[in-house]
């Protein structure tokens, strides 16, 4: 079976690449590179195109016999999103309806979105579950809304088959070193610490020290990104075998606080970290905290390795191999 990966030079992609290739898929991987890398190819075939271009969609699809398709290709920074929603609503939106509308055309039905945990906008409860109210308030949040919204429409009126993965934090990196996060600009909390730890940033800045919490500082789920894509391979094979849409969050209901996540990287590098104090970030939240067990109960979902430890140890290993390289 040919699967389209949809941005599977990005960061989570290309990990969900090496598992459905681990697991016997064949894959396709759709990048534009805009944002995806080279350097993140592990395997699978390469289509270089772009979701804005309809034909270069149908191309592929056509080309390559795809039977299901992951689709990770998507802007991600909340507060890009504040100053250019144009940008966002363009390229997370409009990117995402070509691609739906060519797999109507091919008549292709099975579809893992990448979706995040800023479709629930402030949380109402801790941690949240798939039925909480949502309520985005950034243009990122709102293209994810959107998104699954029309993915809802879509099945209702033409059978698409979907499972929608809210994501919470993303963080870690492969086993071996082969892949990590390559961001530019880097805007997640574990690689900013280590990639200052490295001396490839001149300073380390935490947003906000003054959130309702233990310490002051904002509290996140963070989940390490092999766990995550194996949930991307478990998503498929359930689409596969069953005729239920799905909207599964991604996490591990364990948070820890961003002063938690330096001490963490001092005890595990041995290295102290220094930092600035800053002004809260637009949009940021106090606590984000999900739910697992609909992703445990429908995927049989597992984590094997997002405890804290593993998550900046092996986040350490990428960035300490690639520091000269990438």
């Amino acid at each position: 079976m040919k699967i389209l990966v949809a941005g599977g030079a990005g960061y989570i992609g290309s990990h969900t690449v090496k598992e459905l290739i681990k697991e016997g898929f064949e894959v396709v991987v759709f990048d534009n590179f805009s944002t995806g890398k080279k350097e993140l190819l592990v395997g699978g075939e390469l289509f270089v195109g772009d979701l804005i271009d309809k034909e270069s969609i149908k191309k592929v699809f056509r080309s390559k016999n795809i039977e299901a398709v992951l689709h990770f290709a998507s802007l991600i920074q909340v507060g890009e999103s504040y100053k250019d929603p144009r940008k966002y609503y363009t390229h997370n939106l409009i990117t995402s309806l070509n691609l739906l509308d060519v797999m109507l055309e091919t008549g292709v039905k099975n579809f893992v979105f990448s979706s995040s945990a800023a479709v629930y906008g402030v949380p109402l409860q801790i941690p949240i579950p798939e039925s909480h109210p949502l309520n985005p308030f950034n243009p990122y949040g709102q293209t994810k809304f959107f998104t699954e919204k029309i993915l809802q429409d879509y099945e209702k009126a033409y059978g698409l088959k979907f499972i929608s993965l809210r994501y919470f934090n993303a963080a870690g990196a492969d086993l071996e070193s082969c892949l990590g996060e390559l961001h530019d600009p880097e805007t997640h909390l574990i690689p900013n610490i280590l990639l200052f730890l490295l001396g490839k940033k001149n300073n380390f800045e935490i947003f906000g020290t003054d959130f309702p919490t233990e310490d002051g500082t904002a509290v996140r789920d963070y989940i390490h990104v092999k766990d995550l894509a194996k949930a991307h391979v478990l998503a498929l094979k359930k689409l596969l075998t069953s005729s239920q849409s799905e909207f599964i969050n991604l996490g591990t209901n364990k948070g820890y606080s961003v002063l938690e996540i330096i001490k963490k990287t001092k005890e595990i590098t041995g290295e102290k970290v220094l930092y600035r104090e800053g002004p809260r970030r637009k949009g940021d939240v106090p606590v984000l905290l999900a739910s697992r067990e609909k992703a445990e109960q429908i995927l049989g979902w597992k984590l094997y390795h997002s405890n804290i430890k593993t998550i900046i140890e092996t986040a350490w290993n990428w960035h300490k191999k690639t520091a000269e390289t990438l």
